[in-house]
Formats: structure tokens, sequence, C-alpha cells
């Protein structure tokens, strides 16, 4: 069983990713997706991170609620942009 606080940083972490507040940040200003694009399938990750998220978001619900918010901030300027047109 995973004891892992389920947090962005720790989501962080757990990709191998830095995970300082300003390094979270910049990696969502820098990594905005499409709305057809999944989090776990976008081309920047690794087989190894992209088989993380999926598997997460599907099996763990802690860890599910976190995927699902930076999810949600990759979409972040195409959901913006879909509500002003």
């Amino acid at each position: 069983m995973d004891t892992t606080e389920s947090s962005m940083t720790n989501l962080f972490l757990q990709l191998g990713l830095p995970a300082e507040k300003h390094e979270i940040a910049e990696f969502i200003r820098t990594h905005q997706l499409p709305e057809d694009v999944r989090v776990s399938e976008a081309a920047f990750w690794s087989d190894g991170q992209r088989q993380f998220l999926r598997e997460e978001w599907v099996e763990d619900a802690d860890w599910a609620i976190i995927v699902d918010e930076f999810n949600e901030a990759l979409h972040a300027d195409a959901v913006a942009a879909r509500a002003s047109s």
C-alpha cells in the first residue's frame, strides 16, 4: 500500500520532475495541452510517466484527485480560449 501523501508536489516527485512551487507553476505554464489531449497521452511524457498517470487516475482515488487537478491545470489555456470565443 502506498502511503505517500497525494499532493501536486508529490505527484511531481513521483513523475521525476522538479517539485518546488515555482517549478510546478513553470511546468504547467509551459506544457499546456489542447482540450482533446488527455494528460496521460501528452507527447512529453516517458512511457513510465504515462503509465503512472494512467494507472493512478484509474485505480487510486487519492491520486486520481491530484491527477485530475493536474489535468485541469494543463488544459486551462484551452478551456479559457474556448470560453472567450
